[in-house]
């Protein structure tokens, strides 16, 4: 076979750069960088680089995409007197005074999880008829069993008899990472992208799902095999949601706290540490019995931290280019196990379990010492989380790691912790390790898990 020289075909290829302009109503190609904006009406952030060979042309479009969403901490967002559901995603002052002053109804569909219209639903439907809105409520049990495109569709429907219009009427989504995950996608798809708004009821929403990107549904067994990445117009925070929700589910939100705190924080670390147990206890609301009435400040400064470096980690890469993600933490062998013992675990536990054996890897790595590791467990324990299923064998492990492989590029990309507040990406954790901790961990976290051990 004859070898290609590179200079010769580079030598017979024009390529020229276009910049974009819009004049008098229609955009124009004009070549060069430098573009004279006294006569253009808008000059465009994309590029076309043509290039013309012997074999033809083609043509290489440079789009930048920007996403702008809001995370907004807000108190009594089903005040009547309280337009932020409403209109707090509006980001153009101007937009915002027209929708003020016009005569036409607001309009939304919002879809609301099953259980928890059963405790807002009139309080709900009272500000919507308070605010004059056209209004449809659409209540579902948005369980990660019912996590499909099935449900997804039935949104759709819904959303298309009712008829919105996709630029000035936003889907709420209320509930927690289920109906969040489920509405975000069905947004996306209908009329190819509709803005749509997220209000998370949950604690593990509220810090997790509710501030990122990620849309989607479970799909062949798997979790969120489908799905897409399109952030929400805005995402509205209110704490006193959380004092509905059960305590189990108040742990379950703590799992997720704990992994950005493993990760970046030891500060947070250190307040679960201390007041793990005290925001269990009081769900992360006032009180004024024997815990003193600091809880909701201690409530605020641990959910802000924990929003703050969520988003530290998500902004700049939102659509997963960079596939080394610290937020991976406790979502390497979780997805198998939930999946594997639905609905026996929640994401959170199966999140907490998936941590709890990465922090003996990371122990016998020589990465975290001994008294560091019995910290971690000991918070977990104290939060009322799981360290240790009996589902989550070394082969279930294996499995998981050999899918992580598939998905991320040849490199099993391990988040572990380093101390506390800190933490690599392991590429090269050994087998031996992985048994070795795996042995260990059995040991110590369960007491009759002898026949685990040896799978």
């Amino acid at each position: 076979m004859g070898k290609v020289h590179l200079e010769d075909v580079d030598a017979k290829e024009l390529k020229t750069e276009f910049s974009l302009v819009k004049v008098k109503g229609t955009w124009k190609r004009k070549q060069g960088k430098k573009v004279n904006k006294e006569t253009a009406d808008c000059v465009s952030a994309a590029k076309i680089y043509e290039s013309i060979t012997e074999q033809g042309a083609s043509w290489t479009v440079v789009s930048p995409i920007v996403f702008t969403y809001k995370v907004t901490e807000t108190q009594n967002l089903l005040n009547p007197s309280n337009n932020t559901l409403l209109l707090g995603h509006i980001t153009d002052p101007q937009q915002l005074e027209e929708i003020k002053h016009s005569n036409k109804p607001i309009k939304r569909f919002v879809v609301i999880d099953q259980e928890v219209y059963k405790i807002y639903g009139p309080k709900l439907t009272e500000y919507l008829e308070a605010n004059n809105v056209l209004y449809k409520i659409l209540a579902l049990p948005t369980t990660e069993e019912n996590k499909s495109m099935k449900m997804a569709l039935k949104i759709l429907e819904e959303v298309n008899n009712f008829s919105i219009d996709r630029r000035t009427d936003p889907i709420i989504a209320i509930g927690g990472g289920v109906c969040l995950d489920v509405v975000g996608l069905a947004a996306s798809l209908y009329r190819r992208r509709t803005p749509y708004i997220r209000v998370p009821t949950t604690l593990l929403s509220y810090i997790d799902a509710s501030v990122g990107a990620k849309t989607g549904v479970n799909f062949a067994n798997c979790k969120n095999k489908l799905g897409a990445y399109i952030p929400p117009a805005a995402a509205f925070l209110d704490l006193s949601f959380i004092q509905t929700v059960p305590r189990r589910h108040i742990s379950n939100g703590l799992a997720e706290m704990l992994k950005m705190a493993l990760m970046k924080h030891k500060g947070l670390f250190e307040l679960l540490e201390t007041h793990g147990r005290v925001l269990l206890d009081t769900k992360f609301q006032a009180d004024n019995s024997g815990y003193g009435s600091n809880c909701l400040q201690v409530a605020s400064q641990a959910t802000r931290i924990a929003i703050i470096t969520m988003l530290e980690e998500l902004s700049p890469n939102l659509w997963e280019d960079d596939l080394n993600r610290l937020v991976d933490f406790g979502h390497i062998i979780s997805p198998a196990l939930e999946m594997k013992v639905l609905p026996s675990l929640l994401h959170g536990e199966a999140v907490n379990i998936d941590m709890s054996y990465m922090v003996y890897v990371s122990k016998e790595s020589g990465l975290l010492t001994e008294d560091d590791k019995q910290r971690i467990i000991s918070c977990m324990v104290s939060m009322e989380l799981p360290v240790w299923h009996e589902a989550c064998t070394m082969e279930l492990i294996q499995k998981a790691l050999q899918e992580r492989l598939k998905h991320s590029g040849g490199l099993v990309r391990m988040p572990l912790p380093v101390g506390l507040g800190e933490a690599e990406i392991s590429n090269d954790t050994s087998c031996e390790i992985l048994h070795r901790a795996y042995t260990k961990w059995c040991d110590e976290l369960n007491v009759s898990c002898d026949s685990n051990c040896d799978s």
